[in-house]
């Protein structure tokens, strides 16, 4: 059982607060832009949860200055040169104008060729890029998503990919679970720790002390792949006018 998500303000910060049916409460800062969350036994108050928090602040400002600190792209223009990512590893952007059919893919392993109509502005070049992000990602998540469900004795969940602003992935109560389209950005062992997370709170939904005990069953080195998560470039939805 569990109750609506609502936000509190303490010393400067906004804090979501979820309240749950567990013991004990947890007290959360994440990627990719210090959001802070708070699960709480359905017992304990607001009053309790600020006093929580505030006996945290100079942890959580650390935690979101290491977000802060973390390797931003500038806005991307989308013109020759430029600098993007897949899968961790960053690739030089060449940009060449055909009236055929528009195309991305990988070339000698440090270019990414985008082959568009003459014409084609920033915005149309970005939207060239990004379906094939999409697919890609999409080829990447499906055997881990059905590797992962059978490892950990479910069925296959229906999963969708969408931009977030301030999560790599989020798991409805439904069952329905959602993957950040910037995940085709990171080292395939992050996306496999985003899958193996996400699924793990299909059978805990909290981040008490039976999740940990998922991941460190059935995933091992998930804090240093977590850690590899946070430290390599943030992404955003719109490859213009912002970090990507």
């Amino acid at each position: 059982m569990s109750t609506d998500p609502h936000r509190l303000r303490v010393g400067g910060l906004t804090v979501e607060v979820v309240r749950k049916d567990i013991k004990n409460l947890h007290l959360g800062v994440y990627p990719p832009n210090g959001r802070v969350r708070v699960a709480a036994p359905l017992v304990v108050n607001d009053d309790a949860v600020r006093l929580a928090v505030v006996g945290k602040l100079g942890w959580i400002r650390r935690q979101r200055a290491k977000f802060e600190a973390q390797a931003r792209q500038s806005p991307r223009e989308m013109v020759d040169g430029e600098s993007h990512y897949y899968l961790g590893r960053r690739y030089r952007l060449t940009v060449v104008e055909t009236w055929g059919r528009q195309t991305v893919s990988l070339k000698g392993g440090t270019r990414v060729l985008l082959q568009v109509h003459p014409g084609a502005d920033g915005a149309a070049r970005w939207r060239a890029l990004e379906r094939w992000y999409r697919e890609q990602l999409r080829h990447e998540l499906g055997p881990l998503v059905e590797h992962w469900a059978a490892r950990l004795g479910l069925e296959v969940p229906e999963w969708r990919i969408r931009w977030m602003r301030t999560q790599w992935g989020s798991c409805s109560a439904a069952g329905r679970v959602w993957f950040n389209l910037g995940l085709i950005k990171k080292p395939p062992q992050c996306i496999e720790y985003v899958v193996v997370h996400e699924l793990a709170h299909l059978l805990e939904r909290g981040h008490g002390d039976r999740f940990v005990e998922l991941l460190d069953e059935h995933l091992p080195d998930w804090r240093q792949r977590r850690a590899q998560l946070n430290v390599t470039p943030l992404v955003s939805g719109n490859g213009l006018g912002g970090s990507a």
